[in-house]
């Protein structure tokens, strides 16, 4: 487990998904949703018998020994790199787009299967050199925990709102950090096909408007001090409307450690790197947008650099 900024907290979280955890340790968590979510869990029931997680290195070296009290981890690390030889695998847990290449590089190069917290990357050159990576053999995934939100199962086997017209979304803090909260869910339920992106900006909100080859629009304004509304989707259609929420962070975080563990033993991934890259076209397209006065960008445009 590697890595760790202002802001978020996933060592603590997924360590202790996977490890599980000290309770009187993590009660001094800096982030008190991660404590409340696991100890609203089972007696014995948070782990994953599977996988361990044996190594920490923290960007704050102050941090690391906390994690590890809490999250039951036997090493902390003076270097990222120490890792390589000791484990079989790395998940890169910050969530800055803008330097997850060089965090990876060390590991990818070491071939070692490697998870990189959402967004994969936010400029198309270090998109080309994961693309790279991953067509000459890397073992690379990267996901938002919502893609695994146990709200969305049901409208895999039904919508219930006729045929869909229009979904919105909430979401908070920046389009950069936060958007693929919502555009990955989104991705989940209309599959892959997002056509255009338009971002509206002013200070302290974003509202991205998206088009999807469906004809499905989408509506997604990034509030940045919006955590209370955060994870919302209101899905329309011709027969009626659903409001949900995203809410349940622990059973989303299970699943997508779970998917990553089954795809370092097995090489399979239950969703294509396509799909990965389409996503970041997505964002990078809105960063675009803003930056050319709100202009629609196709993102077809941001894919073709990407493979040029």
């Amino acid at each position: 487990m590697l890595g760790m900024i202002p802001g978020n907290g996933h060592p603590y979280s997924w360590s202790a998904i996977i490890n599980g955890y000290d309770r009187a340790a993590m009660d001094g968590c800096p982030y008190p949703v991660i404590p409340r979510y696991l100890n609203a869990q089972p007696d014995g029931s948070v782990g994953i018998a599977d996988a361990t997680v044996t190594h920490i290195w923290t960007d704050d070296p102050a941090d690391a020994p906390q994690v590890a009290r809490a999250a039951k981890i036997p090493n902390v690390v003076a270097s990222p790199q120490s890792v390589i030889g000791e484990v079989d695998a790395v998940l890169i847990a910050t969530d800055d787009g803008f330097d997850h290449l060089e965090r990876a590089r060390p590991f990818i190069e070491a071939g070692l299967p490697v998870f990189v917290d959402k967004p994969l990357a936010l400029t198309i050159s270090d998109l080309k050199t994961f693309v790279s990576w991953q067509q000459h053999g890397a073992r690379i995934q990267s996901s938002s925990g919502l893609r695994y939100s146990p709200e969305l199962d049901p409208l895999a086997i039904d919508f219930g709102v006729g045929e869909l017209r229009w979904i919105a979304g909430l979401s908070c803090k920046t389009w950069e950090r936060y958007g693929i909260h919502l555009v990955e869910p989104i991705a989940r339920l209309l599959g892959p096909g997002f056509a255009t992106v338009r971002l509206e900006t002013q200070p302290g909100l974003e509202v991205a408007h998206l088009r999807h080859r469906s004809g499905v629009q989408i509506s997604l304004p990034v509030i940045a001090d919006g955590a209370a509304l955060f994870g919302t989707l209101h899905i329309c259609g011709t027969a009626g409307e659903k409001t949900l929420r995203l809410a349940d962070t622990y059973t989303a975080f299970r699943r997508q450690l779970a998917e990553f563990i089954s795809y370092v033993q097995t090489g399979r991934s239950t969703y294509p790197f396509s799909e990965t890259i389409e996503l970041m076209a997505v964002l990078i397209g809105g960063i675009r947008s803003r930056c050319e006065q709100s202009r629609q960008v196709a993102v077809a445009e941001v894919i073709k650099e990407i493979f040029s």
